[in-house]
């Protein structure tokens, strides 16, 4: 997500989606639930990463909306402002790996930089696979920890192992299960190449 970009959130009740879309969408969605009754407990998350997100619902619709609002921007963008932001940071490596760096065409901060970019593109998937599954397995332990095969389903999401995966999630509430199988679909897709 780039800087500045709002998240889209999900949010659960009793095994369903209730809302998607921008914390502000969702907030007030919720709002809305909330002052109609009871929904149960709520669940909202990153629509990505399946990081759990807080909303604060109290007070007026126009005060849930304006405080889950995209942040102000200037009016006017500063026309002598830099595009490019360093940002300061500590890298700890060891001396070997400093000499190489130092070899290197542009130094240590071009070669660091390019490798950056180059893992950033993540040609081979694995980065992609690795965060589908990461967020699949955080999603799936909040919310379906307690349901029917979710050991199973972990095992065969870890392993790419699209049929086990498929079976062990098929008993759950269809929400859940379709909102799982999107998260995990990149970490299974060399497990549903093979399948095929």
């Amino acid at each position: 997500m780039a800087s500045g970009e709002e998240p889209t959130l999900v949010a659960f009740a009793a095994g369903r989606l209730v809302a998607r879309g921008t914390p502000a969408e969702v907030a007030l969605t919720l709002k809305r639930l909330t002052d109609e009754g009871d929904p149960g407990a709520l669940l909202v998350f990153d629509a990505k990463t399946s990081r759990p997100f807080e909303l604060d619902l109290r007070g007026s619709e126009d005060l849930v909306a304006w405080r889950h609002g995209p942040p102000a921007r200037a009016a006017v963008a500063d026309p002598g402002a830099k595009k490019v932001r360093a940002v300061a940071g500590e890298v700890r490596l060891l001396g070997r790996h400093w000499s190489w760096l130092a070899e290197q065409p542009g130094g240590a901060s071009a070669t660091l930089r390019r490798l950056v970019e180059a893992a950033r593109r993540d040609p081979t998937g694995e980065v992609a696979r690795r965060h589908s599954q990461e967020s699949a397995y955080r999603f799936m332990s909040v919310i379906a920890g307690d349901e029917v095969g979710f050991e199973e389903a972990t095992r065969a999401l870890f392993a790419g192992d699209v049929p086990h995966f498929e079976a062990h999630t098929k008993t759950w509430p269809p929400d859940v299960r379709q909102h799982t199988r999107e998260l995990a679909s990149a970490a299974l897709a060399d497990g549903a190449e093979k399948a095929d």
